[in-house]
């Protein structure tokens, strides 16, 4: 792939590496770009300086890379990484699925189309500002006492005290991940609880849970085959990635011979790696 790349573009190498050519095509791309900044063409003196900066560019670059500034720098090895990435997701030319390709795929990963539950609950909030250690007890207590749904109790909350077709996230964000979790353990229709947030206790009462169903391919059917896509382009990329490597000779170096953490480095090692 890369090789083949390298031969279409065999023809751009500069034969002078004292001579610069600002092209017209160059030229267009300032205009361009100054148009796209200001709305409105460059004069010729802002155009002779967008040339000027680009000259002082490619003049920079070409002595920093004989002082050799680009060797062992971070910032230039990622950007380099960083396009030969992208020059791999160019040259990948993805196929287009054959019929039943993408249903049967779509079968194989229903689960990620599946939408989330959705639960509408009420809450009885306890604070721990307010009770201190005895907030969990005051929480139990007054659960055995409930009776009925309008049971009154508890302490002000700083948010809502019902909430209406709230996925996990949703819930989440506000209560906190563990509260969210036991929440969409529990059965609709009496107090449960009580259940620790971020907050401190809650009595929680849930009128509705609603089960995500899984969609039919139809109406997804779109979105399957861009994902499909996307896929099938993630594993061009890595087997592309795969065969570049292993054209090398890869040796990790462990920095204490002899103790655990020479086991973790060989877990790294793939086939091929000594």
């Amino acid at each position: 792939m890369f090789a083949g790349y390298a031969w279409i573009h065999r023809g751009e190498r500069k034969e002078d590496p004292r001579r610069i050519e600002i092209t017209a095509n160059q030229v267009k791309q300032i205009e361009l770009d100054w148009w796209a900044r200001w709305q409105r063409p460059p004069t010729q003196i802002e155009l002779r300086a967008g040339i000027e900066d680009e000259l002082k560019q490619e003049i920079l670059y070409r002595e920093a890379l004989e002082l050799g500034l680009d060797k062992n720098d971070t910032i230039v090895k990622r950007r380099m990484a960083q396009k030969m990435d992208f020059l791999a997701e160019e040259v990948a030319n993805l196929r287009e699925p054959r019929p039943g390709e993408v249903e049967a795929w779509f079968e194989k990963n229903r689960a990620q189309y599946v939408p989330p539950p959705l639960v509408t609950f009420r809450h009885i909030y306890f604070s721990p500002d307010k009770r201190g250690a005895n907030t969990e007890t005051d929480a139990r207590q007054a659960m055995a006492a409930l009776g009925s749904k309008d049971s009154p109790g508890g302490d002000a909350f700083m948010f809502q005290t019902s909430y209406s077709e709230q996925t996990p996230d949703q819930v989440a964000r506000v209560f906190g991940t563990k509260f969210a979790e036991q929440l969409f353990k529990l059965k609709p229709g009496a107090w449960r609880g009580p259940v620790e947030s971020g907050f401190g206790w809650h009595l929680v009462w849930i009128d509705a849970l609603v089960q995500g169903e899984p969609p039919a391919f139809e109406t997804v059917a779109a979105q399957a085959k861009a994902d499909w896509l996307s896929e099938q382009r993630a594993e061009l990329k890595r087997a592309s990635f795969e065969a570049l490597k292993s054209r090398y000779n890869i040796v990790i170096v462990p920095s204490t011979p002899g103790k655990l953490q020479d086991k973790k480095l060989a877990v790294l090692e793939p086939t091929g790696m000594e």
